[in-house]
C-alpha cells in the first residue's frame, strides 16, 4: 500500500541582512520511497516559478533534530530548543531557513507511524527500478 504524508509548515528565510520571511513548505514522505523526506516549497517562492522540492534522507531530518548534521546540499541543526534551522545548498545560491522544531518531530513521528525506523524495505522498490530501467532486456 502507498502511504503519503503531508504535513504543512510556516518557515522563517533568514536573509543576508538577518531578516526573517515567512514561507510556506510542504512536509512529504511516502511509504514507497520509506528512506526519503521531501520539502516541497510553492512556485511563487522559486527562482523560475515552478514547485521545488529537495530530498533528503529521514535520517538526517532526525538527526538534525538532535544536533548538527549532515553533508552536501543538505544541512540541519537544532536553534534553541523550538527552532531547527535547514540550511540548502544550490548552484544558484545558499538558502537558510527555519521551522518549528515541534512541527517537524510531529512530522517525523507521523512518517514512523507509516513504516518504522529500521523497517524500511527498499528491495521491492529496487527491483521495480531496475525493471523500469532495463524492461525486457
Amino acid at each position: 500500500m502507498d502511504i503519503t504524508i503531508e504535513q504543512p509548515a510556516q518557515g522563517r528565510l533568514v536573509t543576508a541582512d538577518e531578516q526573517e520571511l515567512p514561507v510556506a513548505a510542504t512536509f512529504r514522505y511516502t511509504a514507497a520511497d520509506p528512506l526519503a523526506v521531501h520539502i516541497d516549497f510553492p512556485p511563487e517562492i522559486s527562482l523560475d516559478g515552478d514547485v521545488v522540492t529537495w530530498t533528503f534522507g529521514r535520517a538526517l531530518l532526525e538527526a538534525g533534530l538532535r544536533g548538527p548534521a549532515g553533508s552536501g546540499d543538505v544541512h540541519l541543526w537544532p536553534c534553541g530548543r523550538a527552532r531547527t534551522v535547514v540550511e540548502l545548498h544550490s548552484p544558484y545560491g545558499l538558502a537558510l531557513l527555519q521551522f518549528d522544531t515541534s512541527a517537524l518531530r510531529r512530522f517525523l513521528l507521523r512518517t514512523y507511524a507509516v513504516v518504522a525506523a529500521g523497517q524500511e524495505d527498499v528491495g521491492a522498490e529496487v527491483e521495480r527500478g531496475l525493471s523500469a530501467l532495463f524492461g525486457s532486456v
